[in-house]
């Protein structure tokens, strides 16, 4: 027996040399990551595998499978190596801490592969969090005085989670060898900070048809909190078993944990890295006179939709957002942009999220019927570890300062629809239940996608009858887009071709007509894809290299993604001030808005126009300035929000004025054929009464509108006197002037009924006017 020991004690002696000669070695690069850690005053060294496995391969296969024993000799080296670079550094902390990266070949797992065979090797798991416990302190070691005695007493604590081999009772000594009492001195005692975290399978490389595996995962020290629930990240640690205890004896169960030694992210919402080819690069591109940056970076936002132009406007309006204020008094105006889309199946709503899900620094995806109103705010649950009551972060929360997109919006309930009101304009939730009072950050836009009330829209009825919100949750919208799939022959083509084009599209890597492997895709067993890398070093291309099958055989110049994320990130960072100018016009703008959908303009209106739009008219504008990069925000700002507030509120007016505005050049163009033939028929005077509507002044707006009143009430006059449901246009000449003190005259009429029939209220067939 004491053969064996002198042998271990000379085996972790030379196993630490082996480590130590490493580290000395390496051409100094581990010398030079030494003095960092002391500069950051960290006490985690990360260890390339690669690099141990060059100089002693004997030696990191050992450590691949013997973890244990292997990780603690490895750690009492650097611990040595710290003390001959800062002696003083090195008495500062009670150990030091190795980390590994690199290339782990068989040992980079997944929780579903993570077998019998791994226990006690180091492994790399890959995976999503699901769940994080509270970080907990943990004494490690304790210091006792005795006042009888004047003795100072010293005891170091271990379990099952630490990588010690003889876990230490757990019980804390009260008393001495001669049962005199003992204090516990607090301020000399040592803890560290301990925490588990549950990394389930990611669902892609879960075999299809079963449900995703998960594991236990121990953080301590520096690493507790380096991952939150819904991180895709990967873990390097020791695997090893701890026994279950049923009455007192080990039952052959085992409970099976991961004790890790590094946490790497592997989400995308890591900061890029900014060179200073690429800052310039973003400011040439800004100050680029040639062309306007705001329609090319919007053109260029999802480029394998067709069409939708104002919503990509709206969308990196979003992605850029307005400027937050907090007032003296404590009062907040969001500078978030909530987006709602409504339409017709297949107009590309989902794609359109799916595309922010991946640009957007931080985006949460959800959907109608598989969020609660808790799941989207907090949630109160029971903590299994010690049967608390905590709070349970939604995903409005998780995506604070970031974006939330929720699919099927129209396919969630009313109560958990009225759970995201005071996230939309407080940017907060606040929770008050269990006995807990809490108020949570939740400053993120929001980017909903719904179907019409009926499925598809309808036309013979209002925006708001087809949308089926309440107006308290649609005016915490900025902007709301009804998108309708309309049959038109010309743009079918132009949509069947770019989806044709898409279709025939394959990746530059793949040979034409090649088969998929068998095996499916190749998995990188590394922590660090090569690939990757070698993109990251790669030249920031500001725009994309043109395809004809991605980009049509129009020279259109669409901005590459990445250049397209770095620019949002260096422009969201900007803090545009208004001028005086922009302000007037944003004022001037707003109260014409508030008259529009006061003058009977309400069957087009898709939301209620409220101080709420003055607001998101200033968001805007300051989102279109960030674009620009501009310190302020110009009177060009506030237009092109107008231009964006126009189309969401009422499109459908905004739609028709174009059309007759064709129709009024084509009535134009043909005005000397149509003397020659004399007579008009109702279609032609109604379309230029309607284009003769929309050229006449506001003054003039008013006085129509105001007759249009008088004309309807004496409409339904004959109607309710002749007892009918259509009247012909004498008829209605007659009875409508009867009464009247000011008679209409017969074009008066005409254009009246143009109105009508635009706002499906009177059909009008050869002179016979049908009510609907």
């Amino acid at each position: 027996y004491f053969i064996t020991v002198i042998f271990t004690e000379e085996s972790v002696f030379v196993v630490f040399m082996c480590f130590y000669c490493v580290l000395q070695q390496d051409q100094g690069v581990y010398q030079s990551k030494v003095r960092d850690m002391i500069n950051e005053n960290k006490f985690r060294l990360i260890v390339n595998i690669n690099d141990l496995r060059r100089r002693n391969e004997a030696r990191a296969a050992k450590l691949m499978n013997n973890a244990f024993e292997e990780l603690l000799a490895f750690q009492r080296a650097l611990k040595d190596l710290v003390a001959s670079v800062d002696a003083t550094y090195a008495k500062q902390f009670e150990e030091f801490f190795i980390g590994l990266e690199g290339s782990f070949g068989s040992k980079h797992v997944t929780p579903r592969t993570l077998t019998s065979r791994l226990l006690g090797s180091m492994v790399c798991v890959e995976g999503i969090v699901t769940k994080c416990s509270l970080v907990r302190p943990k004494v490690v070691r304790s210091v006792h005085f005795c006042p009888a005695t004047k003795k100072t007493l010293e005891r170091k604590y271990t379990d099952m989670t630490s990588l010690d081999a003889f876990p230490s009772s757990a019980i804390y000594p009260t008393k001495d060898e001669e049962n005199n009492p003992l204090e516990t001195e607090f301020g000399l005692s040592i803890y560290k900070d301990h925490q588990t975290i549950t990394v389930q399978e990611m669902p892609e490389k879960a075999p299809a048809g079963q449900l995703p595996r998960s594991v236990d995962i121990i953080l301590d020290n520096d690493m507790v909190d380096a991952a939150k629930p819904g991180d895709r990240v990967q873990v390097v640690g020791t695997y090893r078993c701890l026994p279950g205890k049923k009455g007192g004896f080990t039952s052959g169960n085992f409970r099976t944990i991961m004790i890790a030694c590094q946490v790497k992210q592997m989400s995308k919402e890591v900061t890029p890295y900014f060179s200073a080819d690429d800052v310039a690069k973003i400011r040439n591109f800004s100050k680029s006179r040639t062309k306007n940056v705001f329609d090319q970076l919007a053109r260029s936002l999802a480029p394998s939709i067709h069409g939708h132009e104002y919503i990509k406007k709206a969308i990196l309006c979003m992605l850029l957002g307005g400027v937050e204020k907090v007032l003296e008094n404590g009062s907040r105006i969001r500078g978030d942009i909530n987006v709602l889309l409504i339409g017709d199946p297949s107009v590309a709503k989902s794609q359109l999220l799916r595309y922010v899900l991946h640009t957007a620094p931080r985006a949460i995806p959800t959907t109608g019927r598989g969020s609660s109103g808790v799941g989207l705010t907090a949630a109160v649950t029971t903590d299994q570890e010690t049967g608390e009551r905590r709070l349970e972060a939604g995903a409005m929360v998780l995506a604070d300062r970031g974006v939330v997109c929720i699919d099927e919006f129209d396919k969630m309930s009313d109560m958990d629809r009225t759970a995201i009101h005071e996230v939309m304009e407080q940017g907060r939730v606040t929770i008050a239940k269990a006995g807990i009072h809490a108020r949570l950050n939740a400053r993120c836009s929001v980017l909903a996608a719904a179907n019409p009330v009926y499925g598809r829209y309808d036309q013979y009825k209002t925006p708001m009858e087809n949308i089926g919100l309440q107006d308290s949750l649609l005016s915490r919208f900025d902007l709301l887009f009804i998108m309708l799939d309309q049959m038109d022959p010309e743009q079918d083509r132009e949509i069947s071709d770019h989806v044709l084009r898409m279709h025939r599209y394959r990746d530059p890597h793949e040979q034409e007509g090649a088969a998929l492997a068998l095996g499916g895709a190749v998995d990188v067993l590394a922590t660090d894809d090569p690939d990757a890398a070698q993109e990251a070093e790669t030249e920031l291309q500001v725009y994309e290299k043109h395809n004809n099958l991605l980009h049509g055989n129009r020279r259109q110049r669409v901005v590459s993604k990445e250049f397209m994320r770095k620019y949002i990130h260096v422009a969201k960072a900007i803090s545009p001030v208004l001028t005086q100018e922009a302000a007037n016009h944003i004022a001037e703008e707003y109260s014409r808005l508030r008259s529009q959908d006061q003058l009977g303009s309400d069957i087009a209106r898709t939301s209620p126009v409220t101080a709420r739009t003055l607001e998101t008219m200033i968001r805007l504008s300051t989102a279109h300035a960030k674009a620009r990069m501009s310190k302020s925000v110009e009177l060009e700002d506030t237009e092109v929000a107008v231009e964006l507030v126009q189309f969401a509120y009422f499109k459908k007016v905004l739609e028709k004025e174009r059309k007759r505005s064709r129709q009024g050049e084509q009535d134009s163009a043909s005005e000397d054929e149509e003397e020659e033939e004399g007579q008009d028929t109702p279609r032609q005077q109604r379309k230029r009464s309607g284009y003769f509507r929309h050229s006449i002044g506001p003054q003039s707006l008013k006085l129509f509108f105001s007759r249009l009143k008088e004309f309807k009430a004496a409409l339904l006059e004959v109607f309710r006197s002749a007892h009918a449901q259509s009247v012909g246009m004498n008829a209605l000449m007659e009875g409508i002037n009867k009464t009247c003190p000011t008679p209409f005259d017969q074009a008066e009429v005409r254009a009246a009924l143009g109105r009508m029939q635009d706002d499906n209220q009177v059909m009008v067939a050869d002179d016979i006017i049908f009510l609907i």
